[in-house]
């Protein structure tokens, strides 16, 4: 607002807050040291008539809303009253007055364009401000040293780092606010750029070093052994199957040790090409191992690969910590022996106390990232395995070549014939009694249903069904139905008991926490019910939504949501009725949550972005990526990759790339 008004009534403009509380005292007496005689300030708030001083007055909702002025300021041909005294209708020379005061006041917080800080301890934003203010202004361009090449430089048309760094606090008066708000000014390209180039050089590098590495096992496959691999299975494989397993076998014959990643969706037959592999590498003589995340999901797949293997020589075992101590002792001296051929179990299988005589294969299911520090303790113990990660969680393209960038990946975007399309609603609270008819419907008919619930016991602070009390509630609506209780915190035996008698279809309702998220294959299981489905993430709900659906029935997944909801959790609920496609749902759940939710827990070598967004940046990061590829190919032997390779080597954000 201007000061016309003050100005035309030559009165003084008074600068005032209001200051109560118990505290009043002190505040008033450390503003007046701050304020003594002839201090010169710039100040902003609301005008508004002072009845009591007859003048206009300018308020200030709190006293951090002005900024003291250096005493170099010179002011005496420019009255801050000029400034901002100003007629509304004279736009144009309203903005000039603006730029003139801004370049002669050396003001931090006023009269330019500003950067707003999360709080930082105890500092604020107008703290943080002058801080970074104050260090740049300390900082020359020499100070501020280059990273990338000057011929990446100028092929991408990027502004120096120095640049880029004082611009994107302290922005240049030609700048438009717009771009700093979608994150195209020139110092954000910039700083986006060089983000994910260092991050795609690091991982393209550690991909090369890592042909290069000693291969422990040496795979042939035969026609003879390519005979036997494939005659245990008694059905045919998808033509997506065969060409992950084809190209699997490939990597197991080659000199380096095989890294690949195996994405599939939901009942997608990842888990038969992961046998397929063990056996390919069992029939040369080497010991496998399949690690899953859970004990229920190991307890699964060591059941299944003793059906597949059962007519083959070779010995299956289960090793989890839930064994008893002698149980466990000999099944680690049979590993040692080699007596054991493949053993399923969890992370507990590369732990010190276990060792292989000839390990060839590890196969890791459902871990998003098998940490490169597991990996080089593999390495330190004589073992340099071939290694087969295999998700269900679909991986957006950017997170794929950013996260995932030093594996090999493959797809299996092809489900077995004979699966019916799930179908999804999304219902409220009011429709339960519809959901509970949906129950009976399917049981009736002789199917098995999930009720899934976000916790195990009842929190204070949310709202929500605890998985614990409710097993106890459905009881009491179906009395005659038999209802189990699933969840993380039970002992295995008591989880394996559980899981059996729902497998056998002795229980009707299995009330579950997400303990049974992925890999439980129970193809009777026809309706999913998920209890406050706007807690989950998209991710999630799509691979609790593929616990039903294996069979050839019609299943059924509800959704059922609190009676609040927000936008975006209406808006990320409504894809799940959409689209069962598990790749379009992971873009989705990257571009509303982030990063941060798709890959769950954070893993070793997994770098964060500071400035750059995978979904938003997604063409920065392609450009970025085929630089790093350039450099480390074409451009290999030249002396500007050597300094490039050396400064990866040395940087510890990059320290783990020298692991394979």
């Amino acid at each position: 607002l201007t000061a016309s008004d003050a100005e035309r009534t030559h009165k003084p403009v008074v600068v005032f807050w209001f200051v109560a509380g118990k505290q009043a005292g002190h505040i008033v007496n450390y503003h007046t040291r701050r304020f003594p005689r002839g201090t010169r300030f710039v100040a902003f708030g609301k005008w508004e008539w002072d009845g009591r001083r007859n003048t206009f007055a300018l308020r200030l909702n709190k006293p951090d809303e002005l900024e003291i002025l250096p005493e170099t300021a010179d002011i005496d041909n420019f009255g801050l009253l000029k400034q901002i005294s100003v007629v509304e209708d004279e736009e144009s020379d309203k903005e000039q007055d603006i730029e003139d005061f801004a370049e002669q006041f050396p003001a931090i917080h006023v009269g330019r364009r500003v950067p707003v800080y999360r709080k930082l301890g105890q500092f604020q934003t107008k703290r943080l401000r002058e801080i970074v203010f104050d260090v740049l202004n300390k900082l020359d361009n020499s100070s501020i040293k280059e990273t990338l090449p000057p011929d990446l430089i100028k092929r991408q048309n990027l502004i120096s780092r120095a640049d880029a760094i004082g611009g994107i606090h302290f922005p240049p008066e030609n700048s438009l606010i717009i771009d700093y708000e979608r994150a195209r000014s020139t110092a954000h390209l910039r700083l986006i750029f060089e983000e994910f180039f260092w991050n795609s050089f690091a991982l393209t590098f550690k991909r090369g070093e890592r042909a290069k590495e000693p291969k422990g096992a040496v795979i042939e496959i035969t026609e003879e052994i390519r005979k036997r691999v494939f005659n245990v299975l008694p059905f045919d494989l998808t033509g997506a199957q065969k060409r992950v397993v084809e190209r699997i076998l490939g990597d197991m014959q080659s000199d380096a040790p095989m890294n690949r990643l195996v994405q599939g969706d939901v009942g997608s037959g990842k888990t038969i090409v992961a046998v397929l592999a063990m056996l390919a590498a069992m029939e040369n003589g080497y010991q496998t191992a399949l690690m899953a995340p859970t004990e229920i999901l190991a307890e699964q797949h060591a059941r299944n690969v003793k059906k597949i293997l059962a007519k083959t020589p070779f010995r299956v075992e289960l090793l989890t910590g839930g064994l008893k101590a002698s149980e466990k002792r000999k099944l680690q001296a049979d590993l040692a022996a080699g007596e054991i051929n493949a053993a399923i179990g969890t992370h507990a299988l590369i732990q010190e106390a276990v060792t292989f005589e000839k390990l060839g294969l590890i196969v890791i299911d459902e871990q998003h990232r098998f940490g490169v520090m597991q990996r080089a303790a593999l390495r330190e113990r004589g073992y340099s395995p071939d290694v087969l990660v295999m998700t269900a969680t679909p991986i957006p393209r950017s997170l794929a070549m950013t996260v995932y960038g030093d594996l090999d990946a493959s797809v299996i975007d092809e489900l077995p014939p004979g699966r019916t399309p799930i179908k999804t609603v999304v219902v409220g609270e009011d429709k339960r009694s519809g959901v509970y008819k949906g129950i009976t419907r399917e049981i009736e008919l002789g199917r098995q249903v999930y009720v899934v619930y976000p916790l195990v016991e009842e929190s204070e602070k949310m709202d929500l069904k605890a998985a614990t009390e409710m097993r106890d509630e459905i009881q009491k609506t179906f009395p005659q139905y038999r209802v189990g209780l699933l969840h993380g915190k039970m002992k295995s035996a008591e989880k394996e008991a559980t899981m059996k008698s729902f497998v056998a279809g002795e229980l009707h309702i299995l009330v579950s926490t997400t303990v049974i998220e992925v890999g439980v294959d129970v193809p009777n299981a026809s309706l999913m019910i998920i209890e406050h489905a706007e807690r989950f993430g998209l991710s999630q709900l799509h691979q609790l939504r593929g616990r039903v659906g294996r069979g050839a029935e019609q299943s059924f997944c509800v959704l059922l949501t609190g009676d609040k909801q927000t936008f975006v959790a209406r808006e990320r609920l409504g894809i799940m009725e959409e689209t069962s496609d598990g790749f379009r749902i992971a873009e989705k759940d990257l571009e509303i949550r982030g990063e941060g939710e798709v890959l769950g827990t954070r893993q070793s070598g997994v770098q964060t972005f500071r400035i750059a967004n995978l979904v938003r940046d997604l063409e920065i990061l392609e450009t970025a990526r085929n630089e790093a590829e350039f450099y480390l190919t074409t451009k290999k032997l030249t002396k500007e990759t050597s300094q490039l390779i050396e400064k990866v080597i040395r940087d510890p954000r990059f320290r783990l790339a020298e692991i394979g």
